[in-house]
């Protein structure tokens, strides 16, 4: 079984952006979504994906994903996903030893920015840089899944931390 092993952090500055190797344009969307797992479709620039995500809140669970064709997922974003659909700039950036991808999102979810570094266990130490934040790992508001069914846009002040 595939497990993805990450954390998630919120920002407290840009001092990131002097460090991004590379961006990549996101549009996903959600086939489904229920106590078990989460279908995911996704084009990143010119390469599309079908992603099946186990719903485990917290640093660990099972994923699994598949190439598919860009003109079925482009079908499938338009006819069949869930609305909103996540719109982003993902960055990524080099730091402590580990890449950090830096979630950058428009549309319904504007204004919101993350960090992620993937983990090779739960309990890996992470060099923490200055502008990465409080770890939001634990809380499903963050969820890529999550922020289709209650986008950023409708959060409270208190919400957004």
């Amino acid at each position: 079984m595939a497990t993805e092993i990450e954390r998630k952090f919120l920002l407290v500055s840009d001092g990131w952006r002097a460090l991004v190797s590379r961006s990549e344009t996101f549009r996903q969307g959600y086939l489904s979504n229920n106590k078990r797992a989460s279908v995911r479709v996704r084009i990143a620039d010119e390469c599309a994906t079908l992603n099946i995500k186990g719903m485990t809140i917290g640093v660990q669970r099972p994923e699994y994903e598949y190439e598919i064709p860009l003109h079925e997922a482009m079908e499938l974003l338009d006819q069949l996903c869930e609305r909103p659909l996540i719109e982003k700039t993902r960055h990524f950036v080099e730091f402590g030893g580990k890449l950090w991808e830096i979630d950058e999102f428009h549309g319904d979810n504007a204004g919101l920015v993350v960090a992620e570094v993937e983990l090779d266990t739960p309990d890996d130490v992470i060099d923490m840089p200055t502008w990465a934040g409080n770890d939001v790992s634990h809380l499903e508001r963050y969820y890529n899944v999550c922020l289709t069914q209650y986008p950023y846009s409708r959060w409270s002040a208190e919400e957004r931390g």
